[in-house]
């Protein structure tokens, strides 16, 4: 049983996802990450990745990293940025829940252990990957603009922030 609200605790937040030490975290035995795309690693609700998201993919894979988009998407678009991007992906990803989370540990053969989870909401990446007792990282959103039901949560993840001091 988990507790809910240490679920909602991330183990690091970071400005934006360049700030991320991937080279140091790559060298400290963590080879896979686990990507949310919409407003972590570009816009919100495009169906193909921008300059920046293809850039963060290319160096992240220089340094060695397996990686996986981890979308709760139910549509092709996710997965079509997966192809642009040539990285696996898991669509409907129904996160806070795990299930997405153990198909995308099986899709690319990783540990959970040496796994990171990386998304800009606290309530469906941040929980998913706690959830799957794997390391998860916070990340500010991406831009302003995102989806009507995205907005409603983040006044309360507001107060989540506030409490546990992130």
């Amino acid at each position: 049983m988990h507790n809910i609200f240490k679920a909602m605790v991330p183990d690091q937040c970071f400005k934006k996802f360049d700030d991320i030490p991937f080279e140091e975290l790559y060298k400290q035995g963590k080879t896979c990450l686990f990507l949310d795309y919409d407003n972590t690693i570009g816009p919100d609700r495009t169906w193909e990745p921008n300059d920046y998201s293809i850039e963060i993919i290319k160096k992240l894979k220089a340094i060695g990293f397996t990686l996986c988009l981890v979308s709760n998407a139910k549509s092709a678009r996710s997965a079509n940025i997966a192809k642009i991007l040539d990285i696996p992906c898991v669509t409907s990803a129904h996160k806070p829940r795990t299930i997405g989370i153990e198909r995308a540990l099986k899709l690319v053969n990783a540990d959970r252990t040496k796994t990171v989870m990386i998304g800009d909401q606290v309530f469906t990446d941040v929980m998913a990957g706690n959830f799957a007792d794997m390391t998860t990282f916070f990340i500010e959103r991406y831009q302003n603009k995102e989806v009507w039901y995205v907005k409603i949560k983040r006044p309360f993840e507001k107060i989540v922030r506030l409490f546990a001091r992130f």
